[in-house]
């Protein structure tokens, strides 16, 4: 009987690596590109609204006749706007990597 018990547990155990192996290789063979694609997106997740800010600065500067501050305080309200896109959604994907490896365990 004893015996019984700890072959279940044995193969149990087996099951789980073995599903856990699976799923490393999986990931594993998009991991070039999807980190690539993920460098990428957060790239244009901060230039994006850098340029927009600058963009906009510039004209409210050239409508009104004001000098390069408001231009220079869009931009980096822009970068900030970016940053803190690009900072909650590599937290959503951390989470969402953390969610599926508990799943496999």
């Amino acid at each position: 009987m004893l015996r019984k018990d700890y072959e279940k547990r044995l193969q149990s155990q087996i099951v789980r690596k073995e599903q856990r192996s699976l799923a490393a290789r999986r990931r594993k063979k998009n991991a070039v590109w999807y980190g690539l694609g993920m460098f990428g997106l957060i790239g244009w997740s901060i230039v994006l609204p850098a340029f927009l800010g600058l963009l906009i600065g510039y004209w409210i500067s050239a409508k009104w006749k004001l000098g390069l501050s408001v231009p220079l305080s869009f931009l980096f309200l822009g970068i900030f706007v970016g940053s803190a896109n690009a900072w909650f959604w590599i937290m959503k994907e951390r989470k969402s990597i953390e969610k599926d490896d508990e799943k496999d365990e």
